[in-house]
């Protein structure tokens, strides 16, 4: 009697969970294609590191390919101007004319780096 119970139970659970998934409504997927993309842009240094791709070893002794990889290397390696520290307006004092910054080093704090020791010998 359980038995027939728990595949009554099985049964429905599975025809309902069938029900569910082919009553959805297919939706518009969440990333476009790549094709699109490039069709809209296309970016001139891509496609010539894709050509210095192709070429392979060849490719370490051309001249514009080796500007292509300087160029993509500068790209996301070299720091943003927005990521520069600006540096600080100066005061003006009642003449109008610049002060000393005032000192901002506090004589408390140390500057040297400290020691660091290998230990690697302590192992042997």
């Amino acid at each position: 009697m359980l038995a027939r119970v728990g595949a009554v139970v099985f049964v429905t659970s599975a025809i309902t969970a069938a029900v569910i998934e082919l009553s959805r409504k297919d939706e518009p997927p969440l990333y476009r294609s790549g094709a699109a993309a490039t069709e809209a842009v296309i970016d001139p240094l891509k496609t010539e590191l894709r050509r210095c791709q192709q070429l392979g070893e060849a490719g370490t002794r051309d001249p514009v390919c080796l500007q292509a990889w300087a160029d993509n290397r500068d790209r996301f390696l070299k720091p943003s101007q927005a990521l520069q520290p600006q540096p600080a307006p100066q005061a003006l004092s009642p003449q109008g004319q610049p002060q000393n910054p005032p000192a901002t080093r506090d004589p408390a704090v140390n500057e040297t780096a400290p020691a660091i020791y290998s230990h690697t010998n302590e192992a042997r």
